[in-house]
């Protein structure tokens, strides 16, 4: 049976629809699974790359600062200098820890011994694409419309070992500044709280069926 692991998820949604396809699928994270599944590990994913999988699916790994938006805090005059201004409460030392722990889970995911290997990531600034393995490949883009949500959001995937996700229910498009159109755009609009990068990040269980399908059948 095709073993794949979901890293750095805990909603399920992703377990879940493998699972739905008779896969042999589990998911793991630092933090406990939102659904409460035994299929669920609490650890580093970096600690069971080796355990005998067919397909990686890393969800989310930790960005902010490999993506383009957080290079802004990665570089004064040159590269990889101190800004003039860091994030409120954050110093130098703490950011350049969390860029290169941003680049060790990324890249160990990437050289897993797993034949199949996708990573949602956005795409990288040009700091972070200097660290990345050469046979990196650009991110292949979707987008939730395609997949039948009605939602703008950019999703990239880094993929070894698998086609591109092809559109499976993809919506037609509200017209732009419309009352629709914004509504598309709520991941971009959302106003700051507590909760933002987590709403933000939330998966779509329609891109989830199309990567279980899809994806699954690639790695059996």
């Amino acid at each position: 049976m095709t073993r794949v692991l979901v890293g750095c998820e805990i909603s399920g949604i992703v377990r879940r629809a493998f699972l739905a396809l008779g896969y042999d699928a589990w998911s793991c994270d630092l933090l406990p699974s939102q659904d409460g599944s035994n299929r669920h590990m609490v650890c580093d994913v970096r600690d069971v790359l080796d355990d005998g999988w067919d397909l990686l699916a890393v969800m989310h790994p930790p960005c902010t600062r490999l993506c383009r938006s957080g290079r802004r805090w990665l570089s004064g005059p040159g590269k990889m200098t101190p800004p003039k201004k860091l994030p409120v409460g954050r110093t130098w030392e703490s950011m350049i820890e969390e860029f290169e722990n941003g680049v060790d889970l990324f890249t160990s995911c990437w050289r897993a011994p797993i034949a199949c290997v996708a990573i949602e990531n956005p795409e990288m600034h040009d700091l972070a694409k200097a660290r990345m393995p050469d046979d990196l490949p650009a991110p292949h883009m979707v987008q939730p419309f395609w997949f039948g949500h009605p939602e703008y959001k950019g999703t990239g995937w880094y993929l070894r070992g698998l086609r591109p996700l092809t559109e499976t229910a993809r919506l037609a498009e509200p017209a732009k500044n419309s009352a629709e159109w914004k509504a598309w755009n709520r991941v971009w609009r959302m106003s700051p709280r507590k909760d933002r990068g987590q709403q933000r990040s939330q998966f779509f269980p329609g891109m989830a069926d199309a990567m279980a399908l899809q994806w699954g059948a690639q790695a059996a």
